[in-house]
Formats: structure tokens, sequence, C-alpha cells
């Protein structure tokens, strides 16, 4: 289990969840999906943890929303945090930012393009927040080991790994289910992110695509095969969300899909 302050329901046998939206829109759209997500998890027995990122560093095009300020956006998460009393995580893409977003983040999370970067592992870890690690989508589960060990090496035993897909051809991304046992083996937790996965990326027009409507099919099959814990990004509108909208799963579907989840669950435990 994810080792966060304030994460509840950690005997209800449950997987844990990572949900929000993909990037802090408005103080408005976080305190509604912090507000619903929290009623749903709770009634569920769910572990939960509320996601956002501060700002998107990883763009295709110059002209792509990357965020509303960092300042401001650090603050909407510390107001979700203190009004619902949850953990909530965010990303980190540089060394310089790292002690500002622990300073509001209970989990501090490595994008998969940066799961080489030693510098940020080692300052994440320094932090002796949880760091959750992306596998990056050119690495083999077997070597997230290292960034495992860089992170424990630094002194900080709170790790957790999070399959995202693997690069198949130039637009799209597969999942290798193997890949969660092997993970597991390094005694973290691993999360399975049924969202960035469906992502096609490298499109023509420059705005990363999605399949949104396999969203119950990905996040079925890691249940299926004992992932700890699941990363969902979610919207109200994914239609008008300004960051990542094709692959997100609409709010109103968020009940439905955990329902199933938790069937699953209770049949192979």
């Amino acid at each position: 289990m994810l080792n966060v302050p304030n994460l509840k329901h950690l005997d209800s046998g449950n997987f844990f969840l990572i949900a929000g939206p993909c990037a802090v829109e408005s103080e408005e759209l976080c305190m509604r999906v912090a507000e619903t997500m929290v009623a749903l998890t709770d009634k569920l027995k769910i572990p939960y943890i509320f996601k956002a990122s501060y700002r998107k560093a990883n763009r295709t095009r110059l002209d792509s929303f990357t965020g509303i300020g960092d300042e401001q956006a650090l603050d909407i998460l510390a107001k979700v945090k203190q009004r619902f009393q949850i953990p909530v995580t965010t990303d980190i893409h540089a060394v310089d930012e790292v002690q500002r977003a622990a300073q509001v983040a209970d989990a501090l999370q490595i994008p998969a393009f940066l799961c080489r970067q030693t510098d940020l592992l080692v300052a994440a870890a320094k932090t002796g927040k949880m760091v959750s690690i992306k596998k990056g989508q050119f690495m083999s589960a077997e070597a997230m080991g290292f960034a495992v060990t860089k992170v424990r090496d630094s002194g900080n035993p709170h790790v957790a790994l999070i399959e995202r897909g693997t690069t198949f051809g130039y637009t799209d991304l597969v999942v290798d289910y193997r890949g969660i046992p092997v993970m597991q083996n390094f005694d973290v937790p691993v999360i399975l992110d049924c969202t960035h996965s469906l992502q096609q990326p490298n499109g023509s027009t420059g705005v990363t695509g999605g399949k949104p409507a396999l969203i119950s099919t990905i996040a079925k099959a890691g249940i299926a095969v004992g992932a700890d814990g699941l990363f969902i990004e979610t919207h109200p509108d994914p239609s008008i969300a300004k960051s990542d909208g094709a692959n997100m799963l609409s709010l109103d579907n968020m009940e439905k899909l955990l329902t199933s989840l938790i069937k699953i669950r209770q049949s192979i435990q």
C-alpha cells in the first residue's frame, strides 16, 4: 500500500485509486472532481489520492496548454488537500521544482519520460515523500528496478511504480500485463495507469489522441492480474478539457467502473 498521510479505507481490501483531472485548470474544476471522488470512494471504501498536474511540461506544440501558473495551481492543490482531508499528488519535472511541490504534495510523481533522470529521482527521494515513478514507454519492466534502487539508496523506502504502456509503433501504446508482477517483485506497489496507457501520441496535428472507450477494458485486466492500484484521469466533460481530454474518463462513468472493479478484486482474493 502507498505510504501517504490521510489515506483512508486501508482495511477494506480494495485496490487504491489515484484520480483527478489531468491538469489544474481551475479551483472550481478541482473542487468538483475531488468532492465527487471523495464521496464515491468513501461509499465504496476505496483508498483515494487526488491527482492533478500543476504544470504540463511535456507538450508537443508550443501553443498547447501548460497550466494556469505554478503558484496558483499548487495553492489550489493545497486547498483540495485541506478541504477534503485527503492526500494529493502531482508530477515534477526538474530538480528546482521539487521542494516547492513537496510543500503541498503527499506523493511526488516522476513522469515516464523522466524515469531515468537520476538527479530528479534523488531530489524527490530526499524530500521523504512517497515517490511514484511512471515506467517509461521505452523501458522494460525489469529495468525499472534501477529507478527503485536510486530512490532507496537515497534514503527513501517509500516508492511505487506506475505502468502506463509501452511504445507500439510511432503512434500507439500497448500494455504488457506481465510487467505488473515483474515490478511487484521489487517489493513496491504497482499502479496501472488506465488512461495514459490508451494515448495515441505523435499524431500529425500535434495533439495526442486516445481510446477512452477501452478504459474499462484496461482497468479490468489490471485488477484481474493483481495491480495494487489504479490511476485514472477524469473530468466532468473531457471534450472541453485543456489537457489529455482524448483519453480521460467522464466523471459520470466513474461509479459504474469502480463498482465492477471491486467485484473483480473480490473474486481473485
